[in-house]
């Protein structure tokens, strides 16, 4: 549920606690997932001042790279539980990846967003290239996911309850992005279970092709 949606959408916002989670992770150190890096110098600078102008709502999060994540993994290496992503079926991810990636690509962003929990720039697919990475993805794992999938940049987990009308209205204010997330490497990227906002480290990059130019006539 969006706060853009005047009906169905949530009454208050959901207050993100930081904190380790043993009962999650179970002693499992590194968790895993696809995203695509946000590169691009305006949409960073655009994302650093969103998240300032939201700062009193928002957990601040200066350590975790901005991205789209494309595909969620599991558990990093390990091979013991249902949410576990083992050395194999990452490789065969890559394979897969490498036969389908395609050239570079920009994907449309539109006016901020907020689900319950987080506030985010939407992500567009045109063109269908996310879906199509995620079925590869998905052909050699299961997706580790509790909600349907949503592109998106995210800003920041909420700190402080607040009611949808002071949600949209905070919204509002802020400018609208630049038009769209240049995508040019796909990244398999790990982070501390222990630290739900810390950086991400990348294991594997997948760069794609130059993108084509259409010859004017």
């Amino acid at each position: 549920m969006l706060f853009s949606d005047p009906v169905a959408g949530p009454a208050e916002t959901l207050v993100a606690e930081l904190r380790d989670v043993p009962e999650w992770h179970r002693g499992r150190g590194r968790y895993g997932v696809w995203v695509v890096p946000v590169q691009d110098a305006a949409l960073l600078d655009y994302l650093d001042a969103a998240r300032e102008q939201l700062a009193d709502l928002i957990h601040p999060s200066p350590r975790r790279q901005p991205h789209l994540t494309v595909f969620v993994c599991g558990f990093h290496g390990e091979d013991r539980e249902d949410d576990d992503f083992p050395p194999q079926r990452l490789a065969r991810q890559i394979a897969l990846l490498d036969d389908c990636a395609g050239a570079a690509c920009s994907l449309p962003l539109a006016r901020p967003d907020s689900f319950a929990s987080a506030a985010f720039v939407p992500v567009g697919d045109p063109q269908g290239r996310l879906t199509e990475w995620r079925r590869a993805l998905g052909e050699a794992s299961r997706e580790i996911r509790q909600s349907p999938y949503v592109p998106h940049i995210t800003l920041g987990l909420y700190r402080r309850r607040v009611g949808a009308e002071v949600v949209r209205q905070r919204l509002s204010t802020l400018a609208a992005p630049p038009p769209m997330l240049a995508v040019r490497e796909l990244h398999y990227v790990t982070y501390d279970t222990r630290d739900q906002l810390g950086p991400l480290e990348t294991v594997h990059t997948v760069t794609l092709g130059p993108a084509t130019i259409t010859a004017s006539a």
